[in-house]
């Protein structure tokens, strides 16, 4: 059986440290509240002040996860470091990376150009874009790579 204290930082070995409504209300004064943006929009910090606004987020792909692992617990608090060694993903081909943010950005792409800089042929560049197929992955790196620098490129 352990006691409780609220003297000192930490509690000891037969006594467990706990908050007063007093630690409550010193730590809230300065939480940053991760739901709200501030004026400009950007997310708040411990520094933040006036009226704060709803944040907004798009989201990029789902990934689906399972919470049917003993270790939740675990992780949450902190004793395991590793997420993908107790979370199960289950993927679903229709909202992953590929259809949500390539797919969609190799069709603004013109085809000539995407032909000679990546060297893979019309004919799979256009099921490709249509969706009819799925690069292997020799040529899902070379099309990853080139729209990340083509990104790089025009934004400087």
């Amino acid at each position: 059986m352990f006691g409780i204290t609220v003297a000192g930082h930490h509690g000891t070995r037969t006594k467990a440290r706990v908050k007063t409504f007093a630690d409550l209300l010193r730590e809230y004064e300065f939480h940053p509240e991760s739901k709200c943006a501030d004026t400009n929009g950007l997310p708040c910090t411990r520094q933040t002040i006036g009226l704060l606004q709803r944040r907004h987020i798009r989201i990029s792909y789902l990934v689906p996860i399972g919470k049917e692992s003993n270790s939740l617990e675990e992780v949450e608090s902190g004793l395991i470091h590793s997420e993908p060694n107790v979370y199960t993903v289950y993927p679903n081909l229709q909202h992953d990376e590929w259809e949500m943010k390539i797919r969609p950005a190799l069709k603004k792409i013109p085809l000539n150009l995407l032909v000679k800089e990546t060297g893979i042929s019309r004919r799979a560049l256009v099921d490709i874009r249509a969706g009819r197929s799925r690069p292997h992955r020799d040529n899902r790196e070379r099309l990853v790579a080139f729209l990340h620098f083509s990104r790089c490129w025009r934004s400087s």
